[in-house]
């Protein structure tokens, strides 16, 4: 996309009453008009979050985030806690150094950002260290986050890409084991599923498809940043924001189910709320809307388990008693 596309874009989320605005990526700051597109997009009143690795932060960067505020904490993925961990995942020599050369920047001057580690094969050893930065980075303020569970690519174009995504992922439980580290998790994600689980329905779209517009680098808005199922891109070269966003996407939004293991299982699930099974894991893993991922399956087991809710021998789509269980298990 070419800078005054995006500009019109941004111009046509004012006239839409929009108030925040993500960069993200791939990596936005490789863009050569990454500054004055976030000067463009601060000027007409968004509050922006920049994702980024960090390696190409530079001086003249924090010196404008100092000036203009993004509004956000900038959000940045950590790959290892060291050169030899860091630089192996990321293939790149050196990176890990231009890596912690962007964090120091932020910190010294005082920029607000906030971490998360990518939890993968070449550096699951580095979690222990990552966690005592993260301590010691924020005073104790900030939470160590991380991202865990892969999803393959959205685009269908590299199956050997895909076969390696999957042999990345570490096995649901030991998912779970890593994101029940935190202090937080039973309290929180106890009262997550409170809020969101136990509601059975054969709708495929339970999520937020739609009610926030995703445009990817060619200029195609997007219901949801991983579903690039082609017939739901809409093609912003023709179209305008307001079409994609009131128009196209609310017709999808209504969409049954109709494959016969997802009315059999997910359709009487109590843990859809806690599981990512959606069109879009089901788009990335089987080009379908609502083929049912056993990755994401026994994921939300899991964490069903780990949080006492199921036993091992249960499956959430035989529950019947389950707002009983919510009330009586302690967080």
């Amino acid at each position: 996309m070419r800078t005054d596309f995006i500009k019109n874009l941004i111009l046509q989320a004012v006239d839409l009453g929009c108030l925040d605005l993500r960069f993200t990526g791939g990596e936005p700051l490789l863009r050569e008009d990454f500054s004055e597109l976030y000067l463009f997009s601060r000027k007409k009143g968004f509050k922006v979050l920049l994702f980024t690795n960090a390696r190409l932060i530079t001086p003249d960067l924090v010196s404008l985030f100092k000036k203009i505020p993004p509004g956000q904490p900038i959000g940045i993925t950590a790959y290892g806690m060291g050169p030899g961990t860091y630089d192996k995942v990321s293939g790149i020599k050196g990176s890990f150094k231009e890596f912690k050369q962007g964090i120091d920047l932020l910190e010294e001057n005082h920029i607000d950002f906030g971490l998360k580690m990518a939890v993968l094969p070449d550096n699951r050893l580095d979690v222990p260290a990552y966690e005592d930065w993260i301590k010691k980075l924020f005073n104790g303020k900030q939470k160590p986050v991380y991202i865990a569970s892969f999803s393959q690519r959205g685009r269908h174009d590299d199956p050997e890409k895909d076969r390696h995504i999957r042999e990345i992922r570490s096995r649901p439980e030991e998912t779970v084991d890593l994101l029940a580290r935190a202090e937080y998790y039973f309290s929180e994600l106890h009262e997550f599923c409170r809020q969101y689980t136990g509601l059975k329905s054969d709708k495929l779209f339970m999520c937020g498809f739609g009610k926030a517009v995703c445009i990817d680098a060619y200029g195609f808005a997007q219901g949801c940043l991983s579903l690039r199922r082609p017939e739901m891109l809409y093609d912003l070269h023709s179209g305008t924001l307001a079409a994609a966003f009131l128009d196209f996407f609310p017709k999808f939004s209504e969409r049954r189910a109709m494959h016969p293991l997802f009315l059999s299982r997910c359709a009487h699930c109590v843990l859809r709320g806690l599981c990512e099974q959606c069109p879009a894991q089901s788009w990335m893993e089987h080009g379908t809307f609502d083929t049912p991922v056993e990755f994401q399956c026994k994921m939300a087991h899991a964490h069903a388990r780990k949080l006492g809710l199921l036993s091992a021998e249960e499956n959430g789509w035989e529950i019947t008693d389950w707002q009983s269980r919510l009330l009586r298990t302690k967080t």
